[in-house]
């Protein structure tokens, strides 16, 4: 028999060619494959777009101004740690402290507490500075709120002034319990806005 005839070889040959791509095969992987790229670059833009919704230490980064944005994080860092520790230490004298007698410790730890309220001035202000000149440098903001950016940054370092023993100008005056936390607020509360209305739209679906 010869070799051309072999059942097995015919056989074999057969699911061969069934295995091999025919032409439309490949032109609807080509199309698949151009598809998944042009998803993949809109995803990335996409991305890239949202983006510009996160706080402003992960907005300061992507405009270009990364030693702003490193500041921007080490200082919200900075705050967040040392409010933490006022509200930590607050409580315990609450909770525990104030109730055992010990004078000496509870008023020691009372003025430690109001201490960290004065110094988290510092962080605080930095944290509005790394914003306002990042954000100012980037393009994202107008003179005239980088002019009152500049304000709010110097009336914050003010509130790291306040240590008479008593009155607005204390530590647990009227200027470091409302004044000097309403400023950061109101910084956050405005630039959020700006950014918000600057930002491009995006698809309200998937």
């Amino acid at each position: 028999m010869a070799h051309s005839r072999n059942p097995v070889h015919l056989l074999f040959h057969s699911r061969v060619l069934r295995l091999r791509p025919s032409a439309a095969g490949r032109r609807v992987g080509r199309r698949t494959g151009s598809l998944l790229r042009r998803r993949s670059h809109a995803d990335s833009d996409r991305g890239r777009v949202l983006r510009l919704g996160c706080p402003q230490s992960h907005v300061v980064p992507d405009v270009g101004q990364d030693g702003w944005g490193a500041a921007a994080t080490a200082s919200s860092t900075a705050f967040g740690a040392m409010l933490l520790l006022q509200i930590s230490v607050g409580a315990a004298l609450a909770y525990s402290i104030s109730g055992s007698g010990n004078n000496i410790l509870t008023s020691g730890l009372n003025d430690f507490a109001w201490a960290l309220g004065v110094l988290t001035s510092f962080p605080r202000a930095m944290l509005i500075m790394s914003g306002v000149f990042g954000l100012w440098r980037a393009g994202l903001i107008s003179k005239t709120l980088f002019t009152a950016g500049v304000v709010a940054v110097v009336l914050g370092l003010l509130g790291g002034t306040t240590w008479l023993g008593g009155g607005f100008w204390a530590p647990d005056g009227a200027y470091s319990r409302f004044i000097s936390p309403i400023i950061l607020l109101l910084w956050v509360v405005v630039v959020s806005r700006v950014l918000l209305t600057r930002s491009p739209a995006t698809r309200s679906g998937w």
